[in-house]
């Protein structure tokens, strides 16, 4: 057989990716619901519809400083026995001027009545009085106290709000598994909404695995590797919305590794452990948590998956209650690969959130790469947005295991398993990663 032809055969042994994120994904539950007050709900998703309780604005209201009026005492439809009719001589037109019978604020609450040729001075916020279809701004007057001159007339309508223009009661705000956010917050607060009941955020605990291991300070010697992982999942675990926490290095020790993982199970609703997930002599994650006891099956299973970089995955619970175990590969990129396309759905899943996957675009690739055959690649890459609509793609340099493309990404490009080589100018799939950049 040809190297290709053996590659094939090889990758044709591994399972696809979809197959086995979907076996993983309809083993987890979203985290029983919480009623939490208004302050504690941003960052949380939503585990309920959210419906109105009042309009909003509540009352009708001047939505601008001014003088509250009846349009047709400004437009010289009226002549009430308070309208006064102003001296000519402003440029092309005449000014119209009204008794300014009081003032209104924000805090006003006594209902006040307009009659013909008469109007409120008003602050923005402030109730607006019965009979007021306008309000005329302050700079469009010569901003008198007992009576006002007007230069200029508003359309009707303008500088007020009615009770209800923006959100009528009954009205949905938003669905279950939207994340809270602070907008979101300031619309329910307004609509008189004080509680929400929400997913909890995940606690996910992160373990780095291997004698080789030392903690960062310091320059990697011979026998001895940086800790990486656990500080870079834990920041893309709180990116992801959870409440991490890393518990540091673990080594290749059974009992410590056991002892570790039973003890973290108390305040975890997922551990992620990184390192030890392949085959060779060293790897004692999966030595350790895909052991037979007693006749059954050790409690995680580790699968080979068609994913590159990173095929060795594992899955499974620990603990008497059942806390949820994603194990990644030890490799840098590979376990930041590995987490964005298990782990990170995992979490946002376990806090109830709607999609649980990133978004994704159809973008034009700038530069021709090969991919692995038989595997998915999920590949650094910057997306751009072009002129008249659409995206662009460009590979960055060194594939998906240097960091510092990682780094720079804003995009995974994508590339499916029947790919050997994506030509320059093609249309791929870009998983986006941040659409700020």
């Amino acid at each position: 057989m040809t190297a290709t032809a053996d590659a094939e055969a090889a990758a044709n042994e591994l399972t696809p990716l979809a197959d086995y994120l979907g076996s993983v994904l309809r083993r987890l539950r979203a985290l029983p619901p919480l009623d939490l007050d208004l302050t504690q709900a941003y960052g949380n998703v939503l585990a309920e519809d959210v419906v109105t309780p009042h309009s909003y604005p509540a009352f009708d209201q001047a939505a601008v400083d001014g003088y509250a009026a009846r349009w047709e005492d400004i437009s010289g439809g009226s002549r009430g026995p308070g309208y006064v009719p102003a001296p000519s001589g402003i440029p092309g037109g005449r000014s119209i001027r009204l008794n300014v019978v009081g003032d209104l604020g924000a805090a006003s609450w006594r209902p006040v009545r307009l009659t013909p040729g008469s109007c409120f001075s008003v602050a923005a916020g402030a109730p607006l009085p019965i009979g007021a279809d306008v309000v005329v701004p302050v700079e469009w007057t010569d901003q008198g106290m007992a009576a006002v001159e007007i230069f200029r007339a508003p359309k009707r309508g303008y500088g007020l709000r009615r009770a209800g223009e923006e959100l009528p009661a009954g009205t949905l705000l938003a669905r279950a598994g939207t994340y809270v956010s602070p907008a979101l917050v300031a619309v329910f607060a307004a609509t008189g909404i004080g509680h929400v009941v929400v997913r909890p955020s995940p606690r996910v605990v992160i373990v780095a695995t291997g004698d080789e291991l030392v903690d960062v300070g310091r320059a990697s010697q011979p026998g001895q590797v940086v800790d990486t992982n656990s500080h870079a999942l834990t920041a893309a675990a709180a990116e992801a919305g959870a409440l991490a926490y890393r518990v540091g290095i673990c080594d290749d020790d059974p009992e410590a590794l056991r002892g570790l993982l039973e003890d973290q199970t108390l305040r975890a609703d997922l551990i992620i452990t990184t390192g030890g997930t392949g085959t060779g002599p060293g790897d004692m994650v999966r030595r350790i948590l895909s052991r037979r006891e007693g006749g059954r099956a050790g409690p995680v299973t580790f699968t080979e998956v068609a994913l590159y970089p990173g095929t060795a995955l594992g899955f499974g619970t620990v603990g008497a209650e059942e806390v949820p175990v994603v194990c990644l590969p030890g490799e840098p990129g590979a376990a930041l690969i590995g987490f964005e396309v298990l782990a990170r759905p995992a979490i946002q899943l376990l806090a109830g959130a709607e999609p649980v996957f990133r978004p994704s675009v159809r973008a034009h690739l700038l530069e021709t790469v090969s991919s692995p055959v038989g595997l998915r690649e999920f590949r650094p890459a910057h997306v751009a947005e072009r002129r008249g609509g659409g995206y662009t793609v460009q590979p960055l340099a060194g594939g998906p295991f240097t960091l510092s493309g990682l780094a720079e990404a804003n995009g995974l490009l994508v590339l499916g398993e029947r790919v050997t080589t994506a030509a320059a100018g093609s249309t791929v799939d870009v998983l986006l990663l941040d659409r700020r950049r």
